[in-house]
């Protein structure tokens, strides 16, 4: 059974969109269903590769955006921000539509995942789209009835960036996750703070060292390497703090 699912993971599949959401001007979810998925942890990723009519060939690997339910479900969420000058992203936010297949492989990972039997708090720090696989340990956390305390937070430029905005809303309501959104460029009226995260916002909301939690960092290069130094500066462990990072030539995540 094991070899099996390895094997699965290893090749590639069709799977069929079964249903597709905008979520921002730039991007959108992709809800796809996969026979023999073999299952996957939040956190984890998949390639997604194309073929042109002339046998060329491009791939990328993006984020699993959704929690998996159980053995008997095959369905799974990707969500996709369209990259300029990208191989795969136009096609998948613009293009690809109900009932068109979709090449995948995976799942793939597992540094960067959550998982329900976890011990101690859980910070998430997203930057732009790298918000995607901090979403699907959110929806792990739900799905679970996880009461591990969970805390979020997401830079965007403008409110108009903001993805998963109405399940951030529903999952924020739970009383063992706070949701915090930090504006870079232009934020709502009556949002006293535009910035990027900085020290101060690390020590106002995010957990402190003390409490132990383990603390994802998923976004741009230099997102992540200035979260992850920010942290370890204000006394975090660098072995509790997990990084998962695309560059800017990237057609990922």
């Amino acid at each position: 059974m094991e070899r099996t699912a390895i094997r699965r993971r290893l090749t590639w599949q069709v799977g069929t969109v079964t249903d597709v959401r905008r979520e921002t001007e730039t991007a959108r979810t992709i809800v796809l269903e996969v026979p023999d998925w073999p299952g996957h942890l939040a956190g984890q990723h998949l390639d997604v590769r194309l073929t042109a009519p002339d046998g060329y060939r491009a791939s990328r690997s993006y984020s699993i955006a959704s929690a998996w339910s159980g053995s008997d479900s095959s369905t799974i969420e990707l969500t996709v921000e369209q990259v300029p000058d990208g191989e795969v992203s136009p096609y998948l936010v613009d293009v690809i539509n109900v009932g068109d297949p979709l090449e995948i492989r995976g799942p793939v990972g597992g540094w960067f995942v959550w998982k329900p039997e976890q011990d101690g708090p859980v910070q998430l720090i997203g930057g732009g789209s790298g918000v995607v696989p901090l979403r699907a340990m959110l929806r792990s956390h739900a799905s679970a009835g996880s009461t591990t305390p969970f805390r979020l937070l997401y830079s965007v430029r403008r409110p108009e960036s903001v993805i998963y905005v109405s399940d951030l809303k529903e999952l924020a309501s739970s009383d063992d996750v706070d949701v915090r959104l930090v504006y870079t460029r232009d934020a709502p009226a009556g949002e006293p703070r535009v910035g990027r995260i900085d020290a101060d916002v690390i020590s106002q909301y995010a957990f402190k060292p003390e409490d132990g939690a383990t603390t994802y960092v998923c976004g741009p290069t230099p997102f992540v390497e200035t979260v992850a130094d920010l942290l370890v500066a204000a006394g975090h462990d660098p072995a509790r703090v997990r990084t998962e990072r695309f560059g800017p030539t990237g057609d990922s995540r």
